[in-house]
C-alpha cells in the first residue's frame, strides 16, 4: 500500500489505512474523507498558523487546503468542498501523481506487490463457491461504509438486483467531458440542482455499474454520496439515516431528475420508445413518466364513506411503495411462552392496511352533501399494480418521548405473494397477473431509527446474497425467511411456476 511508503517521506500519518489521502499542504497521510471524520481534523488542524516559523506574504494568500487520493490521483479542496481539475503553474498537482506511480512502480514496492497477490488470492478463494459440482467464483461487489451509511448501502444493493430497473440505468450513455481549458470537468444533460451541476442519474448509474463486475474489493459511494449531500439536505453528516426515507428521497429524485431533456430529447419520450417499459396505464407522479413510475408507480383507490347520509367520496392516488402497520396485537415482543401464539403474516399487514376502517374523531371526514365534519369510513383498494411491489413495514412509531421500534417478527413468503384479493377490479387480471417473488430484502438491527444498523438480502440468478457493507456473502432461503424484514421488494411474476401462493 501507497500509505506505508509515504510514512517515510511525510511528516505524520493517520493511523487507519482506509481510503489513504495524502495532504499537499503538510504532507501528511490520513484516511478517507468520510471515515470518522478524520479527514477533517486534518484539515482543521492545517488551519493553525505554524508558530515557529513567520510566515511569509505569498503564504498568507494561500487559502485553499488540497489533498489526494493515493488510489486514483483525484484532488479536493475542503474550503471549496469539491474536486478540482486545476493545477499550478509549474504543474505540482501533476508531479505529485509522478511521484506516486513512480513509487507503485519502484523495486521498493515488490514486497508490497507479494502481499498484495497473496492477499487477492486468499480474497479469490474465500469468493469461490461450488455451484453444481463446479467451482465458480463470487460476483457480487461490496459497497464501503462511508460514515453510517449502511442505510444507503442496503437500498442501493436491493435496487441493483431488481433488474428492469437496474439495467435502465447501466445502459444510460455516460455524460460527456468537456474539451479545451475545461478538459475533464463533466456536463451533464439532466437538469442542474441549484448552483452546482451535478447529476444523481450519472452517479447512480455508475454505482451501479461498478456492481456485479466481480471485483474483489468493495466499492466506495463516494461521488454518489457527495452529490446526496448537494441534494438532499436531510442526509448531510454522519448520523444514522432511515433506509425508507432515503430510498423515498432517492426515487422522487431520480425521477424529477429523468423528466429533463437528454440530448435535447426527453428521457420520458425514451422512456415511452422502450417496449419493455412501456404500458398503456403507466403511473405518473409529479409529471411525464419515469422508469421509476413504470417500474415501482401503482394507483390507489381511496373510498370513504359517511355515516351518517351514506355518501361516497373516491380518491385515487399514485404510489411508489405501501407502508404497511403491524397489527397491534402481535406488536409485543414474542417470549418463550408465547411461541404458540398466533404469528404475524405478510397477509396480516396488508389486510389491516385495506380493510374497513372507522376514523376516529381526529379524522372527522367533510362531508359535502351534510356539509360538515360526520363520522366515517375508510377503505383503500388497488387499482393498479407496479412491476415492482415495494411494502414498507411500519416499525418505527412514536411514543410520548421517544421513537420505538416493533421487533414483532412478520412472515413473508418468498414466491407466490398473490394481491389479487386486494385489487378494486379482480375480475379483470389474469390467472397470475398479480402473483409477485421475493428479490429483496432490507433489514434494520438494533433497536432504535437513529442506531442500529441495515443489511440487505438480494437474489441473484437464482443464488441469494447478503450484502453486509463490504462484506458480501451466499446465504440459503431459510435464512433470508427468518430475518426480520424492514423492507421488502416484490417483482411480478413473468411466467408460470409454482403453485405457493400467501
Amino acid at each position: 500500500m501507497l500509505l506505508i511508503f509515504w510514512y517515510y517521506v511525510s511528516k505524520s500519518m493517520c493511523r487507519s489505512n482506509k481510503s489513504p489521502w495524502v495532504c499537499l499542504t503538510c504532507s501528511s497521510v490520513h484516511c478517507g474523507r468520510y471515515v470518522n471524520g478524520h479527514a477533517k481534523k486534518h484539515y482543521e488542524d492545517a488551519q493553525i498558523p505554524m508558530t515557529n516559523h513567520k510566515k511569509t506574504e505569498k503564504q498568507e494568500k494561500v487559502q485553499h487546503t488540497v489533498c489526494m487520493d493515493c488510489s486514483s490521483y483525484s484532488t479536493y479542496c475542503y474550503r471549496c468542498d469539491d474536486f478540482v481539475v486545476n493545477d499550478t503553474k509549474l504543474g505540482l498537482v501533476q508531479k505529485v501523481r509522478e511521484h506516486l506511480q513512480n513509487l507503485e512502480n519502484s523495486a521498493f514496492t515488490s514486497d508490497r506487490h507479494r502481499k498484495r497477490k497473496l492477499l487477492e488470492n486468499s480474497s479469490l478463494n474465500s469468493k469461490l463457491l461450488k455451484v453444481n459440482g463446479s467451482t465458480t467464483a463470487l460476483c457480487a461487489t461490496g459497497l464501503r461504509n462511508l460514515g453510517n451509511t449502511c442505510f444507503m448501502n442496503a437500498i442501493l444493493q436491493s435496487l441493483s438486483n431488481i433488474q428492469q430497473f437496474c439495467c435502465y440505468f447501466k445502459e444510460l450513455p455516460a455524460v460527456e467531458l468537456r474539451n479545451g481549458k475545461t478538459a475533464g470537468r463533466r456536463t451533464y444533460h439532466t437538469r442542474s440542482q441549484g448552483d452546482n451541476n451535478v447529476s444523481l442519474v450519472e452517479e447512480f448509474r455508475k454505482t451501479l455499474c461498478a456492481l456485479w463486475q466481480g471485483s474483489q474489493t468493495a466499492f466506495s459511494p463516494e461521488s454518489l454520496f457527495y452529490v446526496v449531500w448537494k441534494i438532499m439536505p436531510n442526509f448531510r453528516g454522519y448520523q444514522q439515516q432511515d433506509a425508507h426515507e432515503f430510498m423515498r428521497y432517492l426515487l422522487d429524485h431520480l425521477h424529477l431528475e429523468l423528466q429533463g431533456g437528454f440530448n435535447g430529447v426527453s428521457r420520458s419520450v425514451i422512456l415511452q420508445e422502450n417496449s419493455s417499459l412501456s404500458a398503456s396505464n403507466k403511473c405518473c407522479i409529479n409529471g411525464a413518466s419515469t422508469v421509476v413510475t413504470a417500474i415501482f408507480g401503482g394507483i390507489l383507490q381511496n373510498e370513504v364513506n359517511c355515516l351518517i347520509c351514506g355518501t361516497e367520496s373516491r380518491k385515487f392516488d399514485p404510489f411508489l411503495d405501501l407502508s404497511l402497520d403491524i397489527p397491534s396485537q402481535f406488536r409485543n415482543k414474542r417470549t418463550k411462552n408465547q411461541e404458540s401464539g398466533p404469528m404475524c403474516t405478510l397477509r396480516d399487514c396488508l389486510r389491516s392496511f385495506t380493510d374497513l376502517e372507522e376514523l376516529d374523531e381526529t379524522e372527522l371526514y367533510m362531508c359535502h352533501k351534510c356539509k360538515k365534519k360526520q363520522k366515517s369510513t375508510k377503505k383503500f383498494w388497488i387499482q393498479k399494480l407496479p412491476k415492482v411491489l415495494c411494502l414498507h413495514l411500519k416499525r418505527f412509531h412514536w411514543t410520548a418521548y421517544l421513537r420505538n421500534k416493533v421487533d414483532t417478527y412478520v412472515e413473508f413468503p418468498l414466491r407466490g405473494l398473490d394481491m389479487k384479493c386486494y385489487l378494486l377490479e379482480p375480475e379483470n387480471s389474469g390467472p397470475e397477473s398479480c402473483l409477485y417473488d421475493l428479490v429483496a430484502v432490507v433489514v434494520h438491527h438494533g433497536s432504535g431509527v437513529g442506531s442500529g444498523h441495515y443489511t440487505a438480502y438480494a437474489a441473484h440468478e437464482g443464488r441469494w446474497f447478503h450484502f453486509n457493507d463490504s462484506t458480501v456473502t451466499l446465504t440459503d432461503e431459510e435464512t433470508v425467511v427468518k430475518a426480520k424484514a424492514y423492507i421488502l421488494f416484490y417483482v411480478e411474476r413473468q411466467a408460470k411456476s409454482g403453485s405457493d401462493k400467501l
